[in-house]
């Protein structure tokens, strides 16, 4: 129990009085022997211990997700809230390799709390609980649905509260932007629980091994989507990680500027599909940056026009790098056109207004707000009220005014982290020149070769 002893001390309390509740809830449900179907319970009990052993990990440190869960559901159906908890309580058992004991008892007094609530929420909406017939199905559906949803509602409440108060889980960390997609395939698996029902109606307690086969390809499906999720980031790190070593002071910039397209995007209530694409693409903006020599990018004083002509083109580079990789979808445009005007100006196709991609109009504005806010070799960050001002002032000609807006709505909101000052490698130290694309103070000098 050491791991209890290195909880803050509100994890402590909570842990307590969950695990004390549930204690207290169990003892309860045992008394109810006469009135449950021990083997029934057994085999239950059985299912849900092997679906709890492999469970697969999230995106969340430290955090997992199995499908036992139907196994419970369906003994809400069979023996009744008090059943449903017994058999839930079973994943204090978990054989899963290095699960702490801690977690083994959370998990288990979690589960058996929301199997007891589920259960209360089936009877409240009219659920029968016995061995169903096959006429009482259409009437158990609405039921069996109040069941899940809470069941799924308190799981997920209770769990959140413990990383929250043990970890300071945040909306940073926690992929909440997918976590609406998560809950509702989360129900869709509880379904399994009424299919277990449904066949106990008919083959009995065979039914428990005829459902691992389908439940175990739901595991393989949770298990495949964050896999997915996984390998997105890592490709996203890798490339950013290769743009930002061409530049010692942009290091930082792509997850700055991503988060800030992010806030602006919060702001105007893009869709969830579209804020994963935006994040992309304020990632992965300057990508194109790897089709432009290093010497043009940290030279020294003026350019010529051929060197700000390859600057120029880094956005379509980026898009000839990026353009097989299938799902960035809309980021595409962003990593395209972020350096297009509002007013027409820009590059590298002279868009103007709503001619310029949402995404582009969005990024165009985090970019030169992180540029500004950020260290350079020439110049010192500047301060955010400095910063928002020339925000203000070049919105209608560099910027969507609506995102500037937006965007300032957000930084008034949430606040914004600049980066901490970086020591000057002795090889940058000599640079002098005022030269940043991104930076609307500082335009780049171009002399003509003529």
């Amino acid at each position: 129990m050491a791991a209890l002893r290195e909880l803050p001390w509100p994890a402590k309390v909570y842990f307590v009085v969950l695990i004390g509740a549930a204690g207290v809830l169990l003892a309860r449900s045992a008394l109810a022997y006469d009135r449950l179907e021990w083997s029934t319970l057994l085999v239950l009990a059985l299912l849900f211990l092997v679906c709890e052993s492999v469970p697969t990990l999230l995106s969340v440190r430290q955090a997992a997700v199995s499908v036992s869960f139907s196994a419970a559901l369906a003994a809400v159906v069979l023996v009744g809230p008090q059943g449903a908890a017994l058999v839930a309580a079973t994943a204090v058992l978990s054989v899963r390799p290095g699960l702490p004991m801690v977690k083994r008892l959370f998990n288990g007094a979690q589960f058996a709390v929301s199997g007891y609530a589920a259960g209360l929420a089936y009877g409240w909406a009219g659920g029968t609980v016995g061995l169903p017939e096959k006429t009482d199905f259409p009437e158990i559906i609405l039921p069996y649905g109040a069941a899940t949803g809470v069941f799924v509602a308190m799981n997920f409440l209770l769990t959140a509260l413990i990383l929250a108060l043990a970890e300071g889980v945040g909306k940073r960390q926690v992929p909440v932007r997918n976590m609406v997609q998560f809950l509702v395939s989360y129900c869709g698996y509880a379904t399994f629980g009424v299919l277990i029902a449904g066949l106990w109606a008919t083959v009995q307690s065979i039914s428990a091994v005829l459902v691992l086969l389908p439940l175990f390809v739901a595991r393989w499906a949770f298990g495949q989507y964050h896999a997915q999720q996984r390998s997105y980031e890592a490709t996203i790190a890798a490339l950013c990680q290769a743009v930002e070593t061409k530049d010692y002071y942009t290091r930082g910039h792509c997850t700055r500027v991503s988060l800030a397209s992010s806030m602006i995007a919060e702001e105007i209530r893009m869709g969830t599909e579209r804020l994963n694409a935006i994040r992309y693409a304020g990632m992965l903006h300057d990508v194109g940056k790897l089709g432009v020599p290093t010497k043009v990018l940290q030279k020294d004083g003026t350019l010529t026009e051929e060197e700000f002509a390859a600057i120029q083109l880094h956005p379509m580079r980026g898009l000839e790098i990026v353009r097989g990789i299938d799902f960035l979808d809309e980021a595409f445009a962003g990593i395209m056109h972020h350096h297009e005007k509002y007013d027409g100006r820009g590059y590298p196709m002279g868009l103007a207004g709503a001619e310029i991609p949402e995404f582009a109009r969005i990024i165009a504005v985090a970019d030169a707000f992180d540029s500004m806010t950020s260290d350079r070799s020439y110049r010192k960050a500047k301060p955010l009220p400095e910063a928002v001002g020339e925000l203000r002032k070049n919105a209608g000609t560099q910027f969507d005014p609506v995102m500037v807006s937006a965007f300032i709505r957000a930084l008034d909101r949430d606040g914004w982290q600049p980066p901490r000052t970086k020591p000057e490698p002795a090889d940058l130290a000599r640079e002098s020149a005022a030269k940043d694309h991104d930076d609307p103070t500082t335009p780049i000098q171009v002399v003509s070769e003529r």
